[in-house]
């Protein structure tokens, strides 16, 4: 992959293609595509005089999110990954105000995984970030850890942001996550994630760490990310704590909890 610049955002050339998780000598062509999950909120029957048979369903949805929240394990012969991973989506509304609450209703969990194998199996039915439209995103997280500012994990931390032309979004994407995947980013348990931010008139990918004041650690990832994504060295890269993210967006639209904004 070639990529140039002539403006603040980075340039790609070339289509998405196969890709290999260093280390792991695992190979395997991506493409296809994951329809939109047409799930959502339901709201609340108020009037249902049936108690009995709502705290019956209440304590199903516990059941089926205590299974949910089981660890994934790599199956029989598959190639094992360091870490649990778990895809994320979302999508919503450009301008409108989100809170803390309404952010982490509107992210949907698209799987977890815990092998090479397991990934590919999501991966290559999955839309590739050109493809999709309005104002959406990926996220891939280590599992446990959600893709808000505010979690645990996240709350002392920060990330590092590259702005990309239309278009180019697939292949830079596909080849973050697979640095990530395969620790070529050698910073031990500071990497919590990466997102793609699809949006109008431009891209944005950024990889997320736990601790926004090691500054060490922050320019080993920038480094290594101008070596993965094949920066040039007048590439623009900002990095932004998430303690200022939040703020930022309090600020703007006088929330006290606000999340989201990327």
């Amino acid at each position: 992959m070639q990529i140039t610049t002539s403006s603040p955002r980075s340039s790609c050339s070339g289509p998405p293609g196969r890709g290999r998780i260093t280390g792991l000598r695992v190979c395997v062509s991506s493409g296809g595509s994951l329809k939109d999950d047409d799930s959502g909120d339901h709201d609340q029957d108020n009037c249902s005089p049936k108690d009995g048979e709502k705290e019956k369903n209440d304590e199903e949805e516990k059941d089926s999110n205590t299974t949910k929240r089981k660890a994934v394990v790599p199956g029989a012969g598959e190639h094992p990954l360091q870490y649990n991973y778990t895809f994320w989506y979302s999508r919503r509304t450009p301008g409108r105000p989100a809170s803390t609450q309404s952010y982490e209703q509107n992210i949907k969990q698209i799987g977890s995984f815990a092998s090479v194998e397991q990934f590919w199996r999501f991966y290559s039915h999955m839309i590739r970030p050109d493809d999709l439209t309005g104002h959406s995103d990926f996220h891939l997280f280590k599992e446990g850890i959600k893709p808000m500012w505010e979690d645990d994990a996240n709350k002392s931390g920060g990330k590092w942001i590259i702005r990309l032309r239309k278009g180019l979004a697939s292949r830079c994407w596909e080849n973050l996550i697979l640095a990530m995947l395969g620790e070529q980013f050698m910073v031990g348990e500071e990497i919590c994630g990466a997102v793609v931010s699809v949006r109008f008139q431009e891209d944005i990918i950024s990889i997320w760490n736990k601790t926004a004041s090691d500054q060490a650690t922050t320019a080993r990832i920038r480094d290594t990310l101008r070596r993965v994504l094949n920066l040039p060295p007048n590439t623009i890269m900002e990095y932004k704590t998430h303690t200022d993210s939040i703020k930022a967006w309090e600020d703007f639209h006088g929330l006290v909890n606000a999340s989201g904004g990327r």
